[in-house]
């Protein structure tokens, strides 16, 4: 654990305010939601909840399955990480930080594929070989919980209509997933 120096008091109502530069620096954001752990030695540890990670078995079989079916990287994110990756090294891709780029989209709430002559949108932050091909928003009773994405390496050939399809299922079969 790293000590920031920042105290804060607890207010009647037991809420403590999560100082702003902590807040961006962990890409937090109201009405994220946060588990609470706490330690022996009387530590209380906030730390970001995502209901995907709650199911990244599920989603690497499906990323298997799509991976098996396409041939292509397939990729499932939460708002923040990759949570499950198939047809790409593990260590490149496993538990990376998305990139703002790809945490806009998921937010428009749209269905993104790349076309020929646009600029490539890296799937991470940290600089990387991957970039978008298809990505679908995984929403779940109007929230937005992740993506469904075919990643591909630069020189790929571009994905096609089944790319796109596959996602827009992938996506909306997750967000079903999570409602029950």
């Amino acid at each position: 654990m790293k000590a920031t120096g920042i105290v804060r008091r607890i207010d009647d109502l037991g809420r403590v305010v999560i100082p702003k530069e902590i807040r961006r620096v962990m890409r937090i954001r109201e009405g994220d939601p946060l588990e609470i752990y706490t330690d022996r030695d009387g530590s209380v540890i906030f730390k970001k909840y995502s209901l995907l990670g709650g199911v990244a078995e599920f989603a690497a079989q499906m990323c298997d399955t799509l991976n098996r079916t396409t041939g292509r990287t397939v990729v499932i994110t939460d708002r923040d990480s990759t949570v499950a990756v198939a047809g790409a090294p593990r260590r490149e891709l496993a538990d990376q930080a998305i990139s703002p780029e790809l945490e806009r989209l998921m937010e428009g709430r749209q269905i993104y594929q790349h076309k020929a002559g646009e600029a490539h949108i890296p799937l991470c932050a940290a600089p990387g070989r991957f970039s978008l091909d298809t990505a679908a928003p995984i929403l779940s009773e109007g929230d937005v919980l992740g993506c469904v994405v075919f990643a591909a390496p630069e020189g790929a050939p571009e994905g096609g209509e089944v790319e796109y399809k596959l996602a827009q299922s992938a996506a909306a079969f997750l967000g079903r997933h999570m409602e029950g």
